[in-house]
């Protein structure tokens, strides 16, 4: 059933079912289920590279970013794929976003993690993100329970936190799968919304929700998703195929460089270059680095 849900109702469906025990009468299944069903449980990965502009130390940085997005059951006994079954087992459609870059003469490795139902209206039930340079790493880990359990592990001193609790409110993060799931149930309007993982470590901002205005546009086969935070100066612009399987073109992000006198804002940005489905898993010969060169990461 197609709804059109504003932003005061969408926080309201989300507190009660949150709130109330599963049933029937709050397993809402994606728009098209045959068209999704036949798409993403068909025993592979959607894998999607990008061409990657990367703002960092005030410079433009080259570098690819990988999507790869999977269904798979996620065990809420042990908050991880489960290779079981069990009473608490939920149907996700799993997000890894990574993210390669090199700054001078060291690389940035990025990764997210996002385990959003399928079935329900709900928030994510487990983000992690981590970043690797050679200075060191950080992981970042949230736990949907009642509200958000929240860890973070980081080499720079005063940032770790080895267990709070957050609200829950919107993520952007999980914006990424609601966009593969149910991009008509979108937040829009004036919103609470906890930024990326990774932008929270790159730019060391507090965790926290920051206030956001969100917006969508149709323009022909393409939709535009936008948020924007005043209080950081953010910007983002998510552009995916309007049509089924909702698949993310391009985006780009914009916020003060951290390390410029001038605070100018520097944009990054990824490009779609090339899309395939294949259970990739299963991929892991030498004869398989045909596909890389496919993906064009070389």
């Amino acid at each position: 059933m197609k709804m059109t849900i504003t932003s005061f109702y969408f926080g309201i469906l989300l507190s009660v079912l949150l709130s109330c025990n599963s049933s029937e009468n709050d397993q809402t299944s994606p728009e098209n289920v045959e068209s999704f069903n036949s798409y993403w449980y068909d025993g592979q990965a959607e894998i999607s590279s990008y061409e990657l502009k990367q703002a960092r130390y005030g410079e433009i940085r080259e570098g690819n970013a990988v999507m790869i997005f999977v269904t798979e059951p996620f065990s809420k006994t042990y908050n991880t794929k489960a290779d079981e079954e069990r009473d608490d087992n939920v149907s996700v459609l799993k997000m890894n976003f990574t993210k390669n870059f090199v700054t001078g003469i060291y690389p940035y490795s990025i990764m997210s993690s996002v385990f959003y139902p399928v079935n329900k209206i709900e928030h994510a039930t487990k983000l992690s993100c981590s970043t690797q340079e050679w200075c060191g790493q950080t992981y970042m880990e949230m736990i949907r329970n009642r509200d958000f359990d929240v860890t973070i592990n980081s080499y720079f001193e005063g940032e770790s936190v080895n267990h709070s609790h957050q609200p829950l409110n919107i993520l952007e993060d999980e914006i990424w799968t609601m966009i593969r799931v149910r991009p008509e149930q979108l937040p829009v309007g004036e919103q609470k919304i906890i930024p990326a993982f990774s932008y929270l470590r790159l730019a060391h901002k507090k965790l926290t929700p920051y206030q956001c205005k969100c917006s969508k546009k149709v323009e022909d086969d393409i939709t535009i998703y936008s948020m924007s935070y005043p209080e950081i100066e953010r910007d983002v612009e998510i552009q995916f195929e309007t049509k089924f399987p909702h698949k993310i073109l391009k985006w780009k992000e914009a916020y003060p460089c951290g390390s410029c006198e001038s605070q100018e804002k520097l944009e990054s940005s990824g490009v779609l270059m090339e899309s395939m489905k294949i259970d990739y898993w299963n991929k892991n010969s030498k004869a398989d680095s045909l596909s890389r060169f496919k993906l064009g990461l070389h």
